[in-house]
């Protein structure tokens, strides 16, 4: 079959029916074209076929003959790649081929019939609804496709060099723009050397089962069971097997003979919380090997009961709560507050898949892979393979989102490597899309009861929380456990329990027990103040003693939404309501984060075993290390996402930042010193390998934790958060549509504006899915998830996307060198609850189970 692609002839063979994206990624090497969802869904895959946007993944290849194909490759200084680099129109950039192409079809449509008259968002958010960005960068889309309709990018800028040492064709507002934009950036899922092989993992079918056998005949296999051969859940690896590519790996995980022992499984999360039912763990050496759901899973130490993990306390004086909530419902009903909530588990479904490339070299492991933490996985993994941490490489260059699931040595990276020495070659292993939705990890689903109790003078009295945690095979909720932190010191019993069944496990996902806490005690306390008759904004500024969110409340009880808009939901079918609520987030950081920095041919190269997965740690670190010489950002490159050099922070805990940026500054104060003077732009020249390394300075006052674990510390402070969202209900469907979201961050100084704003814009997107649409479903029966694809798991799309305007307030953490921490957990903290607070000023009715589906909200208003 002969097309052309991108100006060029070419022939393919095509007897084998693939689709058009297979051909494109995999016999052409125009891996800009992204797999994600297989099922035309996302938009990732997206080319333009004589000018017209189609789903490669759904278009048979033999449909390309005689026709012009446009990939992102070949959009390169098109005006809408320009826009999408210079607007920030990006995070991971996974997903950023698609939008392009796409976008730049409707572009050029738009100018044909409109000029350069700029689309609205309506008309923006129709042409791109079949396109999903996980990272929530829509905001920033809306600008760039309205800039370049407008033509407000026609004319290419004077360049500046990406980080591939290339000229790029826009000022960008990420140092690896240029490469996310034209396609060239890879990531683990493009990566194809020679003599690659396929590694495939076979999954049990069963959610309990001992494994009597594994029979392959002479095909080379890894078991990937745990020491007692017991599987736990459908979906657990069993085993993998490579072949030269992904449809003969499959042929041959098919022919894979497994014995199992059908076992009886605890399915129902209810009789599980009685702590009855058959055993998922059956002694206390299986209990220690359960996976976290949590940051940290079993640093509070619990008892079992059965399935029951829990309760694991952070309580204050809850005897005293207990007695004072009693007394209240007896003599001041009206002033207590009691319900129970529920969340639905959330799926971090990254648009990159979990991916690993491993390779054996004169005893050296080599690994690429999709990962938050590329020190750790390096550690992890010599610790796991026998061989000295000096002989394991880890790379991770560009990774596709992760939120939290692609930390420590997962099923992927154990497969591939195992499999690479078993082979002798090099071996991929990709998650498919329902692998990913199954086992990728998810944020556990809850049940919290809670009361809450005020006093005659309209202060918190008492607070009980218990909640929980239904995290399948894992453990480590600490949803309760946060409560602790916010509204004083007024008593409270907090306590946390595992809910253990034969479910996959869940992860740490963006702010983990963070908004599902909030879930549940800011709706509390917004029903609180109208049982008291107060603003809600005033009550919570009046209960929350910290300055940073006092700050926070007086901008938005300044905002006009609030005084102009608030309770006037009306009696029609189309109701409108403004909501508020608040959070606050430990401050974590690495301290012992490293930053080096070697001038190489008249330019400073920053190094550090950091990863970037959408956060901005590149740019971040190249400008902090250029402003601090006071170079311009031409004359540093950043080098990241490499084990083999100075120690970096996982991404993760929001200490990415906070790690990273002290640490550059001192490494440039080195610097400046070793080449003695003030003017390190004139001696870079004559200074070729120079080589210092700076490392984090000590808080003033320390930190909370008299030690560092594992490269992680508790800071001194609270960041904080009020967000305000303004919805729209539409009682004869009960659709809510939220119209404007306004988040107020409070996290100190802000190293890098446009990447923060994206950072908290992306936030609430992910908030509305939360409460709004994503609902992670199993079969009650099997334990089968039944939500394994993006049609079924749902996440917003640009359509679903208000207007989100972001305010900092860059006080208080003077004591951080540098003035600021992270903010990509906090910003996301009080979505769900404040959108539910909006819902029940436009209804009057009150939503305590998320997600808040049509039906519910019908069934709340008895229509």
């Amino acid at each position: 079959m002969e097309f052309e692609v991108n100006g060029a002839r070419r022939t393919v063979d095509v007897d084998d029916d693939p689709a058009a994206v297979e051909v494109v990624r995999d016999r052409l090497g125009l891996t800009g074209t992204k797999l994600v969802c297989a099922g035309g869904v996302c938009g990732a895959c997206t080319i333009q076929v004589d000018g017209e946007p189609r789903v490669s993944c759904l278009t048979p290849a033999a449909r390309l003959a005689g026709r012009s194909v446009t990939t992102v490759e070949g959009l390169a200084g098109h005006p809408v790649a320009r826009a999408f680099a210079a607007e920030d129109a990006l995070q991971c950039g996974y997903c950023t081929p698609g939008f392009i192409v796409g976008a730049a079809a409707f572009c050029e449509r738009w100018r044909a019939e409109h000029g350069t008259t700029p689309p609205g968002r309506e008309q923006i958010a129709e042409a791109l609804a079949g396109h999903l960005c996980r990272c929530g960068a829509y905001e920033g889309i809306y600008r760039a496709v309205a800039a370049a309709c407008a033509g407000d990018h026609d004319t290419a800028p004077a360049g500046t060099t990406g980080t591939t040492g290339r000229e790029a064709t826009t000022t960008a507002a990420r140092a690896e723009a240029p490469e996310k934009t034209d396609g060239s950036a890879r990531y683990t899922t493009d990566l194809h050397p020679e003599g690659l092989l396929e590694g495939v993992i076979i999954r049990s079918p069963h959610a309990h089962a001992h494994v009597r056998s594994l029979e392959a005949g002479d095909l080379p296999l890894v078991p990937l069971l745990p020491p007692d051969g017991i599987v736990r859940y459908v979906g657990q690896p069993v085993a993998a097997v490579a072949a030269p590519d992904r449809a003969a790996a499959r042929a041959a995980a098919a022919r894979v003979v497994v014995d199992y022992e059908v076992l009886p499984a605890a399915l129902d999360v209810r009789l599980a919380r009685t702590g009855e039912g058959p055993l998922v763990y059956e002694d206390k050496a299986a209990r220690k090997r359960a996976p976290g759901s949590g940051e940290t899973p079993q640093l509070i130490p619990a008892r079992w009961r059965g399935n029951l993990r829990g309760p694991s306390a952070m309580s204050k004086r809850p005897a005293a709560a207990v007695r004072r909530i009693r007394e209240a419902r007896t003599n001041t009903p009206e002033r207590v507050v009691e319900g129970v909530f529920t969340t639905a588990a959330q799926t971090h479904t990254p648009l990159e898949p979990h991916a690993c490339l491993a390779h054996w070299a004169e005893g050296t492991l080599h690994i690429q892979v999709s990962t938050q933490s590329v020190k750790r996985v390096a550690e992890l993994a010599a610790e796991r393979f026998g061989v000295p941490v000096e002989r394991v490489v880890a790379r991770a260059v560009h990774v596709g989102g992760g939120f939290g699931c692609k930390m420590g040595l997962t099923s992927d990276v154990v497969a591939a490597v195992e499999l690479a020495r078993l082979h002798g070659a090099p071996v991929r292993v990709v998650l498919d899309r329902d692998e990913e939705l199954t086992d990728g990890g998810y944020r556990p689903g809850t049940r919290i009861r809670l009361a809450m109790a005020a006093d005659d003078a309209g202060d918190l009295s008492a607070l009980a929380m218990d909640a929980d945690n239904d995290g399948g095979v894992s453990v480590g909720g600490s949803v309760a456990a946060l409560a602790r932190f916010m509204y004083g010191k007024a008593p409270r019993r907090l306590r946390d329990f595992d809910t253990v069944t034969h479910q996959p496990p869940g992860a740490p996902f963006r702010g983990p027990g963070g908004p599902t806490m909030c879930w549940a005690l800011e709706q509390a306390v917004d029903e609180m103040a109208h049982r008291l008759g107060q603003d809600p904004i005033a009550l919570r500024r009046r209960w929350d003693g910290n300055p940073k969110r006092h700050a926070l409340y007086d901008w938005a009880a300044a905002l006009p939404v609030w005084t102009s808009r608030r309770g006037r939901g009306g009696t029609g079918r189309y109701r409108r309501g403004v909501g508020v609520a608040a959070a606050n987030w430990l401050y974590f950081l690495d301290p012992v984060t490293e930053v080096e920095l070697t001038v190489e041919d008249g330019a400073v190269v920053a190094r550090c075993a950091v990863q970037d997965m959408g956060t901005g740690s590149r740019t971040v670190l190249r400008r902090a290390v250029a402003e601090a010489l006071g170079l311009p950002e031409t004359r540093v490159r950043a080098e990241i996402g490499h084990s083999d050099t100075v120690h970096g922070p996982t991404s993760g805990g929001s200490r990415t930042t906070p790690s990273l940026v002290p640490a550059a500054a001192d490494a440039a104060a080195r610097l400046r010193e070793a080449l003695g003077g003030s003017d390190v732009a004139a001696r870079l020249d004559a200074a070729h390998g120079v080589r210092v390394t700076g490392r984090r300075p000590r808080d003033r006052h320390g930190y909370v934790t008299p030690f560092t674990l594992g490269g992680f510390a508790i800071g001194r402070g609270f960041t904080g958060s009020v967000q305000v969202a303004e919805v729209e209900v539409d009682t004869r469907l009960g659709r809510i549509r939220p119209l404007r979201v306004w988040s107020g961050i409070a996290a100190g100084r802000i190293h890098q504006d446009r990447l923060a704003r994206s950072q908290c814009e992306g936030a609430v997107v992910q908030g509305i899915g939360y409460a709004l649409y994503e609902e992670r479903r199993a079969d009650p029966v099997t334990g089968r998830v039944l939500t394994e694809n993006l049609e079924d798991y749902r996440i917003p799309g640009i359509g679903d996307t208000p207007e989100i305007t972001v305010h900092f307030h860059q006080e208080g953490f003077e004591h951080v060198p540098g003035g600021g921490v992270g903010l990509g957990e906090i910003a996301t903290l009080p979505t769900a609850a404040c959108l539910a607070n909006a819902v029940h000023d436009a209804t009057g009715w009150r939503p305590y189970d998320m997600p808040i589906r049509p039906d519910r909200l019908l069934e709340g208003l008895g229509t």
